[in-house]
């Protein structure tokens, strides 16, 4: 892992002052620090995965969304029992994906 990435994603958190960076941004500091702190940055990379499943520029892209929404998936089932939002993320991911799949059907 390359520290000077880890640490310019944290400078890039910290900078942000919001309790969670949204967008493209988000996913790029939350899968990095994820790799490090799985259960520090884990819920927050879920939660910023599910957004951007729902976003207007993958929202005719269904192949994008299953992506996005099956790595909230992956992630949020990895997090640990103890996790306290584990659950949280999880049912959101696993409804967003529900709802895919219903719409894929239709």
């Amino acid at each position: 892992m390359d520290q000077d990435m880890v640490l310019r994603a944290r400078v890039k958190l910290l900078g942000a002052n919001r309790r969670v960076v949204r967008g493209v941004e988000g996913l790029w500091i939350y899968r990095l620090l994820t790799q490090v702190e799985p259960e520090v940055y884990g819920s927050k990379l879920a939660y910023v995965l599910v957004e951007a499943g729902a976003s207007p520029l993958v929202r005719e892209l269904p192949g994008q969304r299953l992506a996005l929404l099956e790595e909230a998936v992956a992630v949020a089932t990895a997090l640990s029992a103890e996790n306290p939002y584990r659950a949280k993320v999880l049912a959101r991911a696993l409804a967003a994906r529900r709802e895919l799949d219903g719409r894929q059907a239709v």
